[in-house]
């Protein structure tokens, strides 16, 4: 088994077949890791501010940008298909002619 594909998608819901809605875990356990090394140096600053903007400035702040930047793709792609979707159910002239022959 190749491990790189197994890790590769964390869980898969029933909509991630239509809806592109598979959590990738590549991404999530590298700001998980780099969250857990900034609350280490939060905790080692010399005062709670510190500490807290510590953390915001060098941990959340810039991880929230990283991740918001690299679901953009993800997010482009979900629009577009709830767009298409949108625009391939069946309105009330598409249903054709429904009375009885004469």
């Amino acid at each position: 088994m190749y491990w790189g594909m197994s890790l590769r998608i964390l869980h898969t819901r029933q909509s991630a077949v239509n809806g592109f809605a598979c959590i990738i875990i590549e991404m999530y356990i590298i700001a998980i890791g780099w969250l857990y090394v900034t609350v280490l140096v939060a905790l080692n600053e010399p005062s709670v501010v510190a500490g807290i903007i510590s953390f915001l400035f060098y941990g959340l702040l810039p991880c929230g940008l990283l991740l918001w930047l690299g679901g953009s793709r993800m997010r482009r792609q979900r629009r577009r298909h709830r767009e298409l979707l949108a625009n391939q159910r069946p309105s009330d002239n598409d249903r054709g002619n429904t009375q009885p022959d004469q």
